[in-house]
């Protein structure tokens, strides 16, 4: 029975070693396919922990940085001015046909059928009325009664070159016009003081004064000495800029001679040709305007001499403005007449007017609101103007 008992232990035994082979087999098997089924990674490509593709969520892109726009610089836009003498030629047409005082007394006379003694005190009545003043009136009367007694009025033509000839004599062409923008020194600027009461258009004048010169291609800087009136300045220097002119200003209630002196010297500094200084308006008593005024122009002159002394006034003040200009004639040397609003509401015998109280020319006249409406003086047609030629 021994021999059976050593059966049983190896049969056993081969059947432990069978089984043995079949896990190893297959537990070889299950790694296979197990590697098979999952692909290889690189140790480089990944660091950390491996995720499951399906774990992993995707990232937007990274936004765009925003880019603000740059800011648009608007240049301010500096205005061509108008040559000066299409200004006058311009301002000449509007005179003829503006229907001033003195432009239907010379019409009336000349459409006159029979020219009696009471023509011609109407016509004098007339002239006065028109700002002509006695003296001017009586020697144009004087004149075309003695022209027209030899001759008389059957040639219109004839008669018409009678008042053209004696109203220009009373204008006086002869005058000098011209403004004197010569500098007494080298390096020194002209200086233009411009002087008249509030209300003239003397500020505006200024501005306009500027577009003038700008357009004969000179340099100027604007002097805003004006102090008194908070808007003054701020007027003066929107003039300038229009044109590429520099205002030299300062607070309200400066002391206006030290504005004065700070253009003359920024105009000294930069080398610009002229200098215009715009004044104070205020005529409360001749003192106080002789003070302000005189102080103005004493500390100017310590840095350049005054070139130019400019009177504006209203041509539409009549008698009032003749007293004005008298005042200020007083107070400074005034060089030059700046007639303002001589259109079709003014009397044109203001012009001859002021020139004989004054003993100075007009030099410049403005005839409307527009920015280029001011025009140095042309006595021949100022002439041809109110005649309707």
């Amino acid at each position: 029975m021994d021999w059976f008992f050593w059966v049983i232990i190896a049969v056993i035994g081969v059947a432990i070693i069978i089984a043995g082979i079949i896990i190893t087999v297959e537990g070889r098997r299950q790694r296979q396919l197990e590697a098979e089924a999952k692909p290889e990674i690189e140790p480089t490509d990944i660091e950390g922990p491996v995720v499951a593709p399906e774990a992993v969520v995707p990232t937007e892109p990274p936004a765009e940085p925003v880019v603000e726009p740059e800011p648009v610089v608007v240049e301010p836009t500096v205005e061509t001015p108008e040559a000066p003498g299409s200004r006058w030629a311009r301002l000449r047409r509007r005179l003829s046909t503006s229907n001033n005082a003195l432009a239907r007394a010379l019409g009336d006379l000349l459409s006159a059928d029979r020219i009696d003694e009471e023509v011609w005190e109407d016509f004098e009545t007339t002239l006065i009325t028109s700002d002509l003043g006695v003296g001017p009136t009586t020697e144009l009367t004087e004149a075309l009664r003695k022209e027209l007694a030899i001759d008389g009025v059957a040639d219109p033509a004839r008669a018409k070159d009678v008042l053209r000839t004696e109203l220009l004599k009373l204008v006086d062409p002869t005058l000098d016009r011209s403004l004197n923008l010569t500098p007494a020194n080298d390096g020194d600027p002209a200086v233009v003081l411009v002087v008249g009461v509030n209300g003239t258009g003397k500020t505006t004048t200024v501005g306009k004064l500027a577009r003038v010169l700008v357009a004969e291609g000179k340099s100027v800087v604007l002097g805003a000495a004006d102090t008194f009136r908070a808007a003054a300045a701020e007027q003066l220097a929107t003039w300038g800029e229009r044109v590429g002119v520099e205002t030299v200003r300062s607070d309200e209630g400066a002391d206006p001679a030290s504005v004065a002196f700070d253009a003359v010297d920024k105009g000294a500094r930069d080398g610009v040709d002229v200098v215009i200084v715009d004044t104070a308006g205020r005529l409360h008593t001749k003192t106080g305007l002789m003070d302000e005024l005189g102080k103005v122009k004493r500390v100017i002159e310590k840095k350049a001499p005054v070139s130019e002394v400019l009177l504006v006034l209203d041509a539409t003040t009549g008698q009032n403005g003749m007293t004005q200009a008298r005042i200020f004639a007083e107070v400074v040397d005034v060089t030059g007449i700046v007639l303002t609003k001589l259109d079709g509401s003014a009397k044109g015998g203001i012009v001859i007017q002021v020139q004989r109280e004054l003993g100075v020319p007009v030099k410049l006249v403005g005839l409307g609101e527009g920015v280029d409406d001011l025009a140095p003086f042309d006595p021949e047609g100022f002439v041809h103007g109110i005649l309707g030629e």
